[in-house]
């Protein structure tokens, strides 16, 4: 049997303080544990549990996949439409008219979004659910490509496979750039984005868009670079424009219109453009996703629009 402790084996001093940490629990402080392993302990508690990953977004999925991380995949948004394996995967919708059944039907354990992902309703219904929803932010330039792979990678716990994908774009992305840019000034063509021309409207691109972001980095200038966002323009605006080359997406349905039809346009067919028949069709995602492929969009727009590839003595 264990003999008691003799408290009067207690030196003074030791019994002072044993006597003050009883009477006062409340005033001795408590030392917190070093900042490192605060963090450490958050970073593991907010860590999502990814396996079972909805990506809306083409460009999200398209990192996904360069990160070799698709086994993760259980649904993805109608714009993740490359690689076309991504295809096979269950469509959960439009990334901006989701419906919170379609994504719940597959089961996820979390969710990854391109920022303008929505309705509103549908996410707070997600997140009501309590699933993991990381949303990632976007801007169409050199730097929103890359902050795009890191917090993708962040996200599914890849920080060194995102680190290296995101040097790997990054340098291409700079070549490509550079290139474009030795083009002069003097030189370089104006180029309308068309999203649509239903009803004979022409709905075109101004500033802070994919369309106005791609033909700045291609050496090019944007023709309707006046007003934000995406509106219909007037016969007087398009004309004004004085646009070299006509962009659009290579689509079908009520957005598409034929060369001729194009410039049968009133003020289309007063522009130089018209005059060429200058008109470039391309792949939507490619060329406004902003994504791992992005360099590849910049030099075949680039080509399309001068006709070859623009070099130091140009």
């Amino acid at each position: 049997m264990k003999t008691p402790y003799d408290f009067r084996r207690l030196r003074s001093w030791e019994l002072a303080l044993a006597l003050f940490a009883v009477s006062t629990p409340f005033v001795l402080p408590i030392a917190s544990p070093p900042s490192f392993v605060r963090a450490a302990v958050a970073q593991e508690m907010q860590k999502a549990d990814t396996s079972r990953l909805v990506s809306v977004g083409g460009a999200i999925t398209e990192i996904v996949y360069a990160l070799g991380e698709e086994d993760r995949l259980v649904g993805r948004d109608s714009t993740s439409v490359y690689p076309d394996a991504a295809t096979k995967l269950p469509n959960v919708g439009y990334m901006r008219q989701l419906a919170p059944e379609g994504v719940i039907a597959t089961n996820p354990t979390a969710i990854i979004a391109v920022e303008g992902s929505g309705p509103p309703e549908t996410l707070n219904v997600l997140k009501e659910a309590k699933i993991p929803f990381q949303t990632v932010s976007e801007t169409f330039d050199r730097n929103g490509i890359l902050a795009k792979i890191k917090t993708v990678g962040d996200f599914l716990g890849e920080p060194d496979k995102a680190a290296t994908l995101s040097e790997k774009v990054r340098a291409d992305l700079d070549t490509a750039v550079a290139d474009a840019a030795k083009r002069p000034a003097s030189e370089r063509k104006r180029v309308i984005f068309i999203l649509s021309t239903q009803g004979g409207k022409i709905m075109a691109s101004g500033t802070g868009t994919a369309a106005d972001g791609i033909i700045a980095l291609a050496g090019a200038v944007n023709a309707t670079g006046s007003f934000p966002g995406y509106k219909p323009l007037t016969d007087e605006a398009i004309i004004e424009s004085k646009p070299d080359v006509v962009l659009m997406m290579s689509r079908s349905g009520g957005h598409a219109a034929t060369d001729d039809e194009l410039f049968a346009h009133p003020a289309l067919s007063l522009t130089p453009a018209a005059k060429t028949k200058a008109v470039i069709r391309v792949d939507g995602l490619h060329l406004l996703g902003f994504g791992p492929r992005t360099a590849g969009a910049v030099r075949e727009l680039n080509a399309a629009v001068y006709g070859k590839k623009p070099n130091a003595s140009q």
